[in-house]
C-alpha cells in the first residue's frame, strides 16, 4: 500500500501481560485524528487507516491470515461529498456538522431560491428538487446509493424562524466501485492450530463531509479497534492452544460490507471458528455491555457471566436476541457462533462530529480486555 506511516513507532512494544490503558488512549487518539479524517472515504482515510493497522499487526508478530498479505480487497458503490459544503439559510451561514449534515444520498448542487412550508419539519424548492428538513440531533450515515434530489438536514437550535431562504453550494461525487480492504492476521494454535477464535471490529467510520468536516468516530469504533489491536498484542506474545484470528473491518457503516465479503470469501474454514467475538462501540461501560446473540448461544453466556462473576469485572452483562447491527450477523447466518459486545453509559455521541477521544471515557477497557481473554480460556478448555 503507498501510505507510509510515522506513527508506526509510536506503539512499539509495551508491557503486553494486561490491558495497558495508556496504549489504549493513544490509539484511540490516533484512529480519530485529522490524519485519517474519519476513516472514511475522502482524504484517503479508509485507506490510511488499513495501511496503519496492518503495519500494527506485523509490528506486534501476527502474519497475514493467508498468503503473504494481510489485506482482503474489495469494493462497493458510495456517494461522498468531498469539495464544498456551504449552506445559508435566511440569511445565516450554517456549519457543517454542527448546524446541519447533507443527506448522504444526496446530490450536490449550486443554486440558491426560496423554500415552500410543505410539513412542520419539511421544506422544499421543487425547482431545484431541494429540501430542508429540521430535526433535533443531527446523526449522520453513509449512502451507497444516489438520489434525484439534494436534502440538508438542520439542527432546529441553529436557525430562526422557519426556513424561507437558501444558498447552497454542495459538491459530491458518486463511485460505483470505492476500493477498500478488510485487514486479517492470525496467530497460529500451539496444540490445535485448526480450531479458530476470531476476534473482529470494523475499522471505518464516516469520514469527512465538505473539505473542512470530518466525523472523528473515537466510540464508533477506534474504540473497538483499540481493544482489538490490544488483543493482538498479548496473543502474538501470548500464543494459545486454538489459533486467534483478527479482522478489522471496512466498509461496517455502509452496511457490513466487508463482513459479509469476508463470509462469502472466507480466509479460514467458518466451519473451524470455534466462537466469534466482535467489539463495537467500546469506549464506556459505566453500566455494563450488552452481548448480542446471548439468547442464540446460552451456554456460552452462560460462561461469559461465570468469568465476570469470577473476576469480578463488568458491573453487568445484558443479554440480548439475534440483531443485523454490526459486523457479527453474516457470521451467524452461516451458523458460527458469535458475540457482540457494546458498552453501555457514558457519552451519547453517535455518527456526528462530538464523537471524539477527549470525550471518550475508556473506563472499563482493562476489564473488558480481561473478560475476553479469560472468556476464551473458558472456550478452548471447554
Amino acid at each position: 500500500m503507498k501510505h507510509i506511516l510515522f506513527l508506526f513507532s509510536f506503539f512499539s512494544f509495551t508491557c503486553i501481560e494486561a490491558q495497558d490503558i495508556s496504549f489504549g488512549k493513544k490509539m484511540v487518539d490516533t484512529l480519530a485524528s485529522p490524519y485519517f479524517w474519519g476513516r472514511g472515504y475522502t482524504k484517503d482515510g479508509m485507506e490510511k487507516a488499513a495501511d496503519f493497522i496492518a503495519a500494527e499487526f506485523k509490528n506486534y508478530g501476527l502474519k497475514p491470515m493467508t498468503g503473504k498479505s494481510f489485506y482482503q480487497h474489495f469494493s462497493y458503490p458510495v456517494n461522498i461529498f468531498p469539495g464544498k459544503m456551504e449552506v445559508n439559510v435566511n440569511g445565516k451561514q450554517l456549519v457543517p456538522g454542527k448546524d446541519f449534515i447533507v443527506d448522504p444520498a444526496a446530490k450536490g448542487i449550486k443554486k440558491a431560491g426560496k423554500l415552500i412550508k410543505k410539513d412542520s419539519v419539511s421544506f422544499i424548492n421543487p425547482e431545484e428538487r431541494f429540501i430542508v428538513r429540521l430535526e433535533d440531533k443531527l446523526t449522520w450515515s453513509v449512502s451507497k446509493e444516489l438520489a434525484d434530489y439534494s436534502m440538508i438536514i438542520i439542527n432546529r437550535k441553529s436557525v430562526s424562524g422557519l426556513p424561507e431562504y437558501f444558498d447552497a453550494n454542495i459538491e459530491h461525487k458518486f463511485i460505483n466501485k470505492f476500493k477498500a480492504s478488510n485487514v486479517c492476521a492470525m496467530v497460529k494454535g500451539t496444540v490445535n492450530p485448526d480450531s479458530v477464535i476470531l476476534i473482529t471490529a470494523h475499522y471505518d467510520h464516516l469520514g469527512g463531509m465538505g473539505e473542512d468536516t470530518y466525523f472523528p468516530g473515537a466510540n464508533d469504533n477506534a474504540s473497538g479497534i483499540s481493544l482489538l489491536m490490544n488483543l493482538a498484542k498479548y496473543y502474538a506474545a501470548n500464543p494459545q492452544e486454538y489459533s486467534i484470528g483478527f479482522i478489522c473491518f471496512a466498509g461496517e457503516e455502509a452496511g457490513l460490507v466487508g463482513s459479509h465479503y469476508f463470509t462469502e470469501n472466507p480466509l479460514v474454514s467458518l466451519k473451524k471458528v470455534r466462537f466469534l467475538l466482535n467489539t463495537d462501540l467500546a469506549g464506556t461501560g459505566e453500566e455494563g455491555i450488552t452481548v448480542v446473540n446471548a439468547t442464540e448461544y446460552p451456554r456460552e453466556f452462560s460462561m461469559l457471566n461465570a468469568v465476570n462473576d469470577e473476576h469480578k469485572l463488568l458491573a453487568k452483562i445484558n443479554p440480548r436476541g439475534k440483531a443485523a447491527n454490526s459486523d457479527h450477523y453474516f457470521f451467524s447466518e452461516k451458523a458460527v457462533p458469535a458475540f457482540f459486545f457494546y458498552t453501555l453509559g457514558g457519552i451519547k455521541a453517535y455518527h456526528d462530529v462530538f464523537d471524539k477521544p477527549e470525550t471518550l471515557p475508556l473506563n472499563e477497557h482493562e476489564d473488558l480486555f480481561k473478560l475476553i481473554i479469560h472468556f476464551n480460556k473458558k472456550l478452548m478448555g471447554d
